[in-house]
C-alpha cells in the first residue's frame, strides 16, 4: 500500500513525500532492529568470560583499592544514603559535563587554543560563538539540569530504592558492571533513536524539537539545549532507564551518567578531535536535519535514515582520528563546479 511521509526541512516547514510500504518498510525494518539487537545480547551473554578475561586480571589487582575506597565513603554517609546517591548522580555527572564543556567553551568564544580550532568539523561556523546566542543556550542548559534532570534523579532514587539500597557495601564484579554500561548503551541507543525521530515529526518539531536545532553547527553546551518536555523524554528517559529497569548500583548508574554526558557533549562539540569518538554522525544531523538519528548509528542502518549521510564527505570523516592533521585536510570537500 501507499503511505505518506511527512519530513522537516530545516526552517520546521512539512515536505510530503511519497513512497511504497514493502520490503523495506518500518515493520520490516523494526523485525531486523529486533533480530540484530538481540543477537548482540546473546553474544555479550555467551562471550563475556572471555572477552573480559584480561581486563579482569587487570582488574583484580586494583580491585581491593576501588572496594576499600568505596567502604569509606559508604561508611562516612552511613545512614544517609539519599545524599551519597545524589552526590554521584547529580554533583559528578554536573563536574563532569561542566568541566568538558568549559574547556569546549574557552576555544568557541576565543579561538584559542588555535590549533584545536583547526579540527572544527563546520568551518565556518561559530568562529566565534555569538554571545548572545550562548548566553541564552546556557541559561536553557541551567535550567533543564536544575528544575528538570535533578527532580528526575530525586524520583529515580526512590524508584531504585524499592528494588533494594543502590548504595550498597559491596561494589558489583567488573563482569556484571561492563555488561550493564553495554545493556545501558543498547538501550539508550532505542530509546533515544525513535523518541528524537517522534520529536522529528512535523507536529512535535514545530513546537519543541525546533529549538534544539536553532543551532546548525552545533557545540557542546547545546547537548542538552532543549525544549523541557524534549528533555525528559528524548535526553532523560534513555538515560536514567538502564540502572532503573537493572536495579544497578551507584557506583556503575554514576559513572554511566558521566559517560553519557561526556559522549552527548563530544556528539556536539562541533571538532573532530584524535583520539576521541567521532562527532560527525550527530552534527550532520544539525546540518541536514532529516538523518542521523540514533546515538550510535544501527538503527539508522537498518532504517535507512543514514543514506544520504553515506554518500558524503562527512561520512569518509567518520572515523577515529589517529592523527594530528585534521581530517577536513586529510580529506577535504569536493570543489565545487568553477572552482
Amino acid at each position: 500500500m501507499t503511505v505518506e511521509t511527512r519530513v522537516s526541512d530545516p526552517r520546521g516547514a512539512a515536505k510530503t513525500s511519497s513512497r511504497q510500504e514493502g520490503p523495506g518498510g518500518l515493520w520490516d525494518s523494526v523485525k531486523k532492529t529486533v533480530v540484530v539487537i538481540g543477537s548482540g545480547i546473546l553474544f555479550l551473554a555467551a562471550f563475556s568470560n572471555s572477552l573480559t578475561w584480561h581486563l579482569q586480571r587487570f582488574w583484580g589487582a586494583s580491585g581491593d583499592f576501588w572496594q576499600n575506597l568505596w567502604t569509606k565513603l559508604f561508611v562516612t554517609f552511613e545512614g544517609h544514603d539519599a545524599t551519597l546517591f545524589y552526590l554521584g548522580t547529580m554533583l559528578l555527572p554536573t563536574l563532569a559535563f561542566w568541566g568538558s564543556n568549559g574547556l569546549l567553551l574557552l576555544v568557541d568564544t576565543t579561538g584559542k587554543p588555535s590549533f584545536i580550532a583547526r579540527y572544527r568539523i563546520q568551518v565556518d561556523k561559530n568562529s566565534p560563538v555569538d554571545p548572545a546566542k550562548l548566553s541564552h543556550a546556557v541559561r536553557n542548559v541551567i535550567f533543564n539540569q536544575v528544575f528538570i534532570s535533578m527532580p528526575m534523579v530525586v524520583a529515580v532514587y526512590y524508584l531504585m530504592s524499592l528494588r533494594g539500597n543502590p548504595c550498597g557495601p559491596e561494589l558489583p564484579t567488573f563482569h556484571w558492571a561492563l555488561m550493564e554500561l553495554a545493556m545501558f548503551s543498547i538501550l539508550e541507543e532505542i530509546m533515544f533513536y525513535y523518541s528524537h525521530r517522534l520529536f522529528h515529526s512535523p507536529s512535535l518539531y514545530k513546537h519543541f524539537h525546533k529549538q534544539h536545532h536553532e543551532w546548525t553547527a552545533p557545540i557542546g553546551i547545546v547537548s542538552i539545549y532543549a525544549h523541557p518536555l524534549e528533555h525528559v523524554i528524548s535526553n532523560m528517559l534513555p538515560v536514567v532507564l538502564g540502572p532503573v529497569i537493572l536495579g544497578s548500583h551507584l557506583s556503575t548508574t554514576s559513572m554511566w551518567y558521566c559517560l553519557a554526558f561526556i559522549s552527548t557533549t563530544i556528539s556536539h562539540c562541533g571538532y573532530h578531535l584524535p583520539f576521541l569518538p567521532s562527532p560527525e554522525f550527530h552534527d550532520f544531523h544539525h546540518l541536514k536535519f532529516n538523518q542521523c538519528f540514533g546515538v550510535f548509528g544501527v538503527l539508522d542502518r537498518l532504517h535507512g535514515t543514514d543514506t544520504k549521510f553515506r554518500q558524503t564527505k562527512q561520512y569518509e570523516r567518520h572515523t577515529l582520528l589517529t592523527s594530528l592533521t585534521p581530517l577536513n585536510e586529510s580529506v577535504p570537500d569536493t570543489p565545487k563546479k568553477g572552482q
